[in-house]
C-alpha cells in the first residue's frame, strides 16, 4: 500500500481514538465524585453554622448570669481589702500611743552596750513624733514622745561623752618616740599607726555621731569631741616632756626599764646627739680650760661661757622631739576626726582641738627667746646656741606643719612663722652684738694671762664659731632675715634680691656667715693687738700675740671654719702664718740684751799671749757678766711663761738654742786662751750644753 504523506493509518486512529474515549469517561466519573463531595460538604458546613449560632446563642445567655455576680464580688474583695488596710492602719497609729511606754525602760538604760537596740527605739520614738506632728499636733501624746526622745539623744550625747572620755588615753612617750623615728641608728624607720580608740569603741562613736548629725539635729557633740581630744593631745606632749627630762637626766636612755623588760626586740633607745649644743660648747671650754693644744697645762686663766648645764641641753632636746610629737600627734588626730566629724565640720574642729597644746608650745618657744634675750642683754651671748638647734628643727619641721595645719585659721597657721621669725631676730641680734662685744671687750690688767697663753675671749670667740658650723644655714638664715648684707657690702645677687629671708641662696647665705666670721676674727684681732699692750714686757706681749694667733688658726684648721673663711678671705691662714712669724721674731728681740754680749762690738783690739791691761780685762769680765746675768734672768722670767702648742714650743726652742749656743761657743773660744781673771770660774759660769739645757726649760711652768 502506497502511503500518502499527512495521512494516519486507520488502525492506528481508532487506538487513538479508543484512548480518547477512555479519558473521557474518566473525567466524567472525576466530576461525578467531587459533585458528590460538594453537596456532603454544604451540608456539613450548613450543621456547624448550626451548631455555632446555638452554641453563641447560648454563650451570651452565660456572660449575661456570670458579669453581674463577678463585679458584685470583685466588690465585695474591695471592701475586704480596705477593711483590713483600715484594721492595720488603726493598729499602726494604736502602736503610737504605746510607743512612750514601750521604750521607756531601754531609754531609761540606756545606750551602753545595746547601741543598735537603742538606736531601733529611738527610731520609733521619732516616727510618733513625726505622726503626731502631722496628725494630732495638740494630743499630749506629742509632749510625752517629744520628751523621750530628747531624753534618748541626751543619753545618746552622754555615751558619745563617756565612750570619748573612757577610752581617750594619751599617747604612751615610747609610742610616740617610735612614732617620730628618734633611732638615728636605723636606716629605714618603720611606720607607726596611732591607735587612739579601740576599733569596736570607734565604730560605735561613728554610727552615734552620724545620728546626731543626722537626726539629733545637734553640733555640741563637736565641742565635746575636741575638748576631750584636745587635753589628750596636750596631755600625751607633757607626757613625753616628763619621760624625757626623768629619764634623760638619770641615764640618758628615753625606754624605762619597766617597758624595756616587755619590749625585748627593741633596742635601747638614747638622747639622739645634737652637735652644736650648749653641752659641746661647755666640755670644749673645760677641756681647753685645763689644757693646752697639746694637751698640757698652760691655759689655765681659761674659763667656761656662763651659766649652762646639762639641764638647759635636755629643755632643748625635749622642746623639739615636742615639736615633732605635735606635728606626728595633730595628723594622727586629724585622720581620726575625719571619721567622727562631718567633713564641713571638720578644719573648724580641728583647729579648736590642737589650740590648747600649739598654744603652750608657743608659749614655750616664746620664753626660750624671751631667756635668750636676757641673756643677751646680760651680755652672755652663748644663748644663743640655746636657739640654733630649735630654729633649724622648727625649719626642717615646717612643711609639715603648714601640711597638718592646712586648712585652719590664719592665726593659727602663722604661730609657726611667727616664732620662727622671733628666734632669727633674736639669734641675729645676739650675732651682731657677740661681734661687737668681741671689739669692745675691755683691757682689763687683771683679766690678762700672766703667763701669755691664750685668753678667754680668744677661745670663747673661737669655740662660739665653732658651733655654727653645725648650724650654718640655720645662722646664715638669721643674718639674711636681718638684710645684713647691706652691712658686709656684700653684692646680692638677682636670684638673692627678694626681701624674703627664704629667698635667699644657700651660696649667699654662705658668703653672708663667711664674711660675718671674717668681721668677728677681724675684731678679735684688734682686740687682742690692743690688749697686748698691757704687758710691760715687749716679749711677753708677742708670746700673748702668738699663742692667741696660733690657737686661732689652729682652731680654724681643725674645724671646717677655714674653708667657711675662706669663701670670702682666701689667704687667710697665710696671713695668720705671717702674724705668727712676726711675734715669733718679735720675742727674739729679747735675747738680743743676752748676746749683744757675745759680739766684738767695743772690744778692744790685742794681740794673743801679751798682757791685757785692766781696762780690757775688765771689758771681758763685763761681756761675761752681763751673758750671765742676762741669761739667768731671761731664763727665770720666761720660764714662767706658756706656749701651750708643743710644736711651736719647741721649734722656738730649738731656733733659740742654736743662735745662742752657736754665739757662746764662738765667744768661748775666742778668750779660751786669755788669762783676764785669777777667778775664770767666776765668770765662765755655764758650760755651753747648760746654757741649752736652761733655754730648753723656757715655757715649763712646771719646771
Amino acid at each position: 500500500m502506497i502511503l500518502i504523506p499527512g495521512m494516519i493509518p486507520t488502525e492506528d486512529a481508532s487506538a487513538r481514538k479508543r484512548e480518547i474515549e477512555e479519558k473521557l469517561k474518566q473525567e466524567q466519573e472525576t466530576l461525578s465524585f467531587i459533585r458528590e463531595n460538594l453537596e456532603k460538604s454544604d451540608q456539613l458546613t450548613k450543621g456547624m453554622v448550626s451548631i455555632l449560632s446555638s452554641f453563641e446563642r447560648r454563650l451570651m445567655q452565660l456572660e449575661n448570669s456570670i458579669i453581674p455576680v463577678h463585679k458584685q464580688t470583685e466588690n465585695l474583695q474591695r471592701l475586704q481589702e480596705n477593711v483590713d488596710k483600715t484594721l492595720f492602719n488603726l493598729d499602726h497609729v494604736i502602736s503610737y500611743y504605746h510607743v512612750a511606754k514601750d521604750t521607756d525602760k531601754i531609754i531609761r538604760e540606756g545606750p551602753a552596750g545595746r547601741l543598735d537596740e537603742y538606736l531601733a527605739c529611738i527610731a520609733k520614738i521619732q516616727k510618733a513624733v513625726e505622726y503626731f506632728q502631722d496628725n494630732n499636733p495638740d494630743s499630749p501624746e506629742l509632749n510625752t514622745v517629744k520628751a523621750r526622745f530628747e531624753k534618748g539623744k541626751e543619753l545618746l550625747e552622754g555615751e558619745f561623752r563617756n565612750l570619748l572620755t573612757r577610752y581617750s588615753k594619751p599617747v604612751p612617750p615610747i609610742l610616740i618616740l617610735d612614732a617620730i623615728g628618734v633611732d638615728e641608728e636605723l636606716e629605714v624607720q618603720e611606720e607607726v599607726t596611732l591607735e587612739h580608740l579601740p576599733e569596736a569603741v570607734l565604730q560605735d562613736i561613728i554610727v552615734i555621731s552620724g545620728w546626731l548629725v543626722e537626726y539629733g539635729r545637734n553640733q555640741d557633740f563637736m565641742n565635746v569631741y575636741y575638748q576631750i581630744r584636745s587635753s589628750q593631745l596636750d596631755r600625751s606632749i607633757k607626757g613625753l616632756k616628763e619621760h624625757f627630762r626623768k629619764n634623760s637626766a638619770n641615764s640618758g636612755i628615753l625606754y624605762s626599764p619597766a617597758v624595756q623588760s616587755k619590749r625585748k626586740d627593741t633596742p635601747t633607745k638614747k638622747v639622739p646627739k645634737r652637735p652644736g649644743t650648749i653641752r659641746k660648747a661647755q666640755n670644749l671650754l673645760k677641756q681647753y680650760s685645763q689644757h693646752g693644744l697639746d694637751g698640757k697645762k698652760g691655759g689655765s686663766n681659761l674659763t667656761p661661757l656662763e651659766g649652762k648645764d646639762d639641764v638647759l641641753d635636755i629643755e632643748i632636746d625635749s622642746y623639739i622631739h615636742c615639736i615633732s610629737t605635735f606635728v606626728k600627734l595633730a595628723q594622727s588626730e586629724y585622720a581620726l576626726l575625719t571619721e567622727i566629724i562631718p567633713e564641713h565640720h571638720q578644719k573648724k574642729t580641728f583647729d579648736s582641738l590642737i589650740q590648747e597644746a600649739l598654744d603652750n608650745l608657743m608659749l614655750e618657744g616664746d620664753n626660750i627667746v624671751s631667756a635668750a634675750r636676757r641673756a643677751i642683754m646680760r651680755h652672755d651671748y652663748s644663748a644663743v646656741l640655746t636657739i640654733f638647734p630649735i630654729l633649724r628643727h622648727l625649719k626642717q619641721t615646717k612643711p609639715d606643719f603648714d601640711s597638718t595645719l592646712q586648712g585652719t585659721a590664719a592665726s593659727t597657721k602663722n604661730k609657726l612663722p611667727s616664732l620662727i621669725t622671733s628666734m632669727e631676730t633674736i639669734g641675729a641680734k645676739a650675732l651682731e652684738e657677740f661681734a661687737d662685744s668681741i671689739k669692745n671687750d675691755p683691757d682689763k690688767e687683771y683679766n690678762m694671762p700672766k703667763d701669755g697663753t691664750v685668753h678667754e675671749l680668744t677661745s670663747n670667740a673661737i669655740l662660739f664659731l665653732q658651733q655654727l658650723l653645725d648650724f650654718q644655714e640655720t645662722a646664715g638664715a638669721m643674718l639674711a632675715s636681718q638684710v645684713l648684707g647691706d652691712t658686709y657690702n656684700i653684692p646680692l645677687d638677682p636670684r638673692e634680691s627678694s626681701s624674703s629671708a627664704s629667698s635667699y641662696s644657700s651660696d649667699f647665705s654662705r658668703r653672708l656667715l663667711s664674711t660675718y666670721i671674717c668681721k668677728v676674727l677681724g675684731n678679735l684681732q684688734l682686740n687682742l693687738l690692743s690688749k697686748s699692750k698691757v704687758y710691760e714686757d715687749s716679749a711677753l706681749s708677742a708670746i700673748f700675740l702668738h699663742n692667741n694667733y696660733n690657737y686661732i688658726l689652729k682652731s680654724l684648721e681643725k674645724s671646717e671654719l677655714i674653708q667657711l673663711v675662706a669663701v670670702t678671705h682666701k689667704k687667710a691662714e697665710s696671713s695668720y702664718r705671717e702674724l705668727i712669724e712676726q711675734q715669733i721674731q718679735m720675742y727674739q728681740r729679747s735675747w738680743v740684751k743676752v748676746t749683744e754680749h757675745l759680739t766684738d762690738r767695743n772690744m778692744p783690739a790685742f794681740q794673743p799671749g801679751t798682757k791685757l791691761k785692766d781696762k780690757e780685762r775688765q771689758v771681758i769680765k763685763d761681756k761675761f757678766k752681763g751673758f750671765n746675768d742676762g741669761l739667768e734672768e731671761l731664763c727665770k722670767t720666761q720660764k714662767g711663761w706658756a706656749i701651750p702648742d708643743k710644736e711651736q714650743r719647741d721649734s722656738i726652742r730649738q731656733a733659740q738654742k742654736k743662735v745662742v749656743s752657736e754665739a757662746y761657743k764662738t765667744f768661748l773660744q775666742r778668750y779660751a786662751n786669755i788669762s783676764f781673771t785669777k777667778n775664770p770660774e767666776k765668770y765662765h759660769k755655764y758650760r755651753p750644753q747648760e746654757v741649752e739645757e736652761m733655754i730648753e726649760r723656757l715655757f715649763d711652768t712646771s719646771a
